[in-house]
């Protein structure tokens, strides 16, 4: 007797919840500290299960990191309102970069926690480069317009980003708490950063 094939949401169902266990591991150990198996027990799935999904350990890292890359630039762009002066824009990123830390720890710790030079491939590194792409279209308008200093964009966008990401990891230290006061000092200094 043959088994009845699975649904197609099973499968959805069970790589979502491998995906899930891996974001949450890597998040915590890297990519090199995370061995399949403890993947697989993690998401209670056989360890050949997960390569019913993912050809590889690289294969499901690039899934991760694509998915939180992904999810980053959606809350950046996502009803963004381009017809605010520059100062307001720059308030509405600096607040979805805050949100997008607090709401999704362990995509942000993965994301920034770990150097994923080694596994990348090329669609994950497309994905990389398309954050780029609204901080450049912000910072070379602001450029023109003399609103921000005058300096390549993605200088201004690692500024900006160095910034951020040094302030959510002290947070997560336990230093002090991303309060609406704190968000708003730093976003203050922040701007006067990058400023002209």
């Amino acid at each position: 007797m043959t088994k009845p094939a699975r649904s197609t949401s099973d499968r959805t169902d069970k790589r979502e919840v491998i995906l899930q266990a891996a974001l949450e591991l890597f998040a915590e150990f890297g990519f090199h500290g995370t061995p399949m198996p403890l993947v697989a027990e993690r998401a209670n799935v056989g360890a050949g299960t997960i390569y019913r999904y993912f050809d590889s350990k690289e294969a499901l890292a690039n899934a991760v990191y694509q998915r939180a890359k992904l999810l980053l630039y959606e809350t950046l762009v996502k009803d963004f309102p381009e017809d605010l002066p520059a100062r307001q824009q720059f308030h509405v990123f600096w607040q979805r970069l805050i949100n997008f830390a607090i709401e999704n720890p362990l995509a942000f710790q993965f994301l920034e926690f770990h150097d994923h030079v080694s596994y990348l491939d090329e669609s994950s590194q497309a994905v990389a480069a398309k954050l780029w792409e609204p901080g450049c279209s912000f910072f070379e308008k602001t450029n023109q317009q003399q609103i921000t200093k005058p300096m390549p964009p993605k200088l201004l966008i690692a500024i900006v980003w160095g910034m951020f990401t040094g302030i959510v990891k002290v947070s997560y230290r336990g230093h002090f708490e991303l309060d609406p006061e704190v968000i708003a000092q730093t976003e203050r200094a922040c701007w006067e950063a990058v400023r002209y």
